[in-house]
């Protein structure tokens, strides 16, 4: 069983401009780049969870989006020597009521099913309470919330909650917690 670092897209890995699905748009967030080596170096699959309701919306295609993927995991490539193991994104809007739309936690199930990933050794990486909900449905033992501008993270029964204020924050964190 391998332990797992699941991250949010945007906010997390770039920039949060709200809809990004083009690549003129996609700017990585400061410190990703260190925290990937960091958490491959110590042997962490590498997995995107991401609502992309633009989809549905009909903002952009599910084609756009992989490609945008492909040229996200291009860049982390060139950089790093490695990309995320696997990118999996729920194309609903909220309404839809779907399982893989978080806080609900298809999305890691359906990692559970394709990858032997132990939860209690793992982490998720998140921006908005939805992510950390997420987690916590999914159990997934360790929960970063990165916080704007002085705002906490206020939800009940949210176990192994660290929040942070930037990614390099994330590292320390890890590196102190001997995961």
């Amino acid at each position: 069983m391998q332990k797992c670092a699941f991250f949010d897209r945007d906010g997390v890995i770039n920039i949060d401009k709200g809809y990004v699905y083009q690549k003129k748009d996609f700017l990585f967030c400061e410190g990703i780049f260190t925290l990937l080596e960091l958490l491959k170096e110590r042997g962490f699959l590498l997995i995107v969870v991401t609502n992309q309701s633009g989809i549905n919306r009909g903002y952009y295609t599910q084609e756009q989006v992989e490609l945008l993927h492909k040229f996200m995991q291009e860049q982390i490539y060139l950089k790093l020597g490695f990309c995320f193991d696997r990118i999996y994104f729920c194309p609903h809007v909220p309404e839809e009521n779907c399982r893989c739309r978080k806080p609900q936690s298809g999305m890691i199930e359906s990692a559970l099913h394709d990858f032997r990933i132990d939860l209690s050794r793992s982490l998720l990486i998140g921006d908005k309470p939805t992510d950390i909900q997420c987690a916590q449905e999914g159990n997934v033992a360790q929960k970063f919330f990165i916080t704007k501008q002085d705002c906490s993270l206020q939800l009940p029964n949210i176990t192994n909650l660290h929040q942070v204020q930037n990614l390099g924050q994330i590292g320390a964190i890890i590196r102190n917690l001997q995961l």
